[in-house]
């Protein structure tokens, strides 16, 4: 029921799965300590009821003493931290411009280890791997001891809060808004020097133009040039193994004819929507 109510979201992956339709690894995380935590207080609360015995009952209820299970909740308060912080800074830096999210079309295991683009991520990396080590250890002392909750050292949880601030510090400075940093005409080699007129290519160069996971033909379709106030679809050029144009430090479009002469401001708008800084120039008729 819950995959059929949520199929649009990941189906039972709904939970982890973040706004752009990609695995979240911080959620992910928090999940498999959530799961943990609650797994072993069931394991108590079954025991409990099938304890044979007068003393039985106090013994169980002794492994959940805030002592033993210090390490286990301070992981699990940890890793929960950092699933909320993370959605609240990726959200304010959509929204703000300074972070660009393209939805992807199914959520998939890599997206725990790579970046939007499908590289990987080295603070993902590092997260999912220390995690992963103190869930395996916490488990082992689960089932050697299944009526008390997992004690994990605090040298181990330490590793998990240096890790998770790794990880948040990575999230906080990925991105960037995309900016232009110059326009100039397209020029063939052999050709005159001139000053920028209608029907002419510029080339407009900066960074930031193709988001990661924009790589595609239908998504780098969108990408658009303001020209005054005509809107330029940029051209798609493929080569061996991509696209030469657009790229993510150039861009070439044609000046149409419907700009009016004189000065006039340049704005790429990319496929994720995040518009540039505005780039003057002077066109002649």
């Amino acid at each position: 029921t819950l995959a059929l109510l949520h199929r649009a979201r990941g189906g039972v992956l709904a939970p982890v799965t973040g706004e752009d339709g990609r695995l979240s690894t911080s959620r992910t995380v928090a999940a498999v300590w959530v799961l943990l935590a609650s797994y072993s207080v069931l394991v108590v609360a079954v025991q409990l009821a099938l304890a044979p015995g007068a003393d039985a009952p106090a013994r169980l209820l002794a492994g959940l003493d805030l002592g033993r299970g210090a390490g286990l909740l301070t992981v699990l308060a940890l890793c929960c931290a950092v699933a909320v912080t993370v959605h609240r800074i990726v959200a304010l830096r959509v929204r703000a411009q300074r972070l660009q999210k393209v939805r992807a079309d199914r959520p998939r295991a890599a997206d725990l280890l790579t970046d939007d683009g499908g590289r990987g991520s080295f603070t993902d990396v590092q997260y999912v791997a220390v995690c992963s080590v103190a869930a395996v250890l916490a488990a082992v002392r689960l089932a050697r001891r299944p009526g008390e909750l997992p004690d994990l050292p605090w040298g181990l949880a330490l590793l998990v809060a240096i890790s998770a601030l790794t990880y948040l510090a990575g999230k906080y400075s990925e991105g960037g808004r995309p900016v232009i940093l110059s326009v100039v005409r397209s020029r063939e080699v052999g050709d005159l020097d001139s000053p920028i007129r209608t029907g002419d290519d510029i080339e407009i160069r900066g960074s930031g133009f193709v988001p990661p996971g924009a790589e595609t033909p239908d998504r780098l379709a969108r990408t658009t040039v303001r020209i005054g106030a005509v809107h330029v679809h940029v051209p798609l050029v493929p080569v061996a193994g991509g696209f030469a144009n657009p790229a993510d430090t150039v861009l070439t479009v044609p000046v149409p004819v419907d700009v009016e002469p004189g000065r006039v401001e340049v704005q790429v708008i990319t496929a994720a929507g995040v518009e540039t800084n505005r780039y003057s120039i002077d066109v002649l008729d």
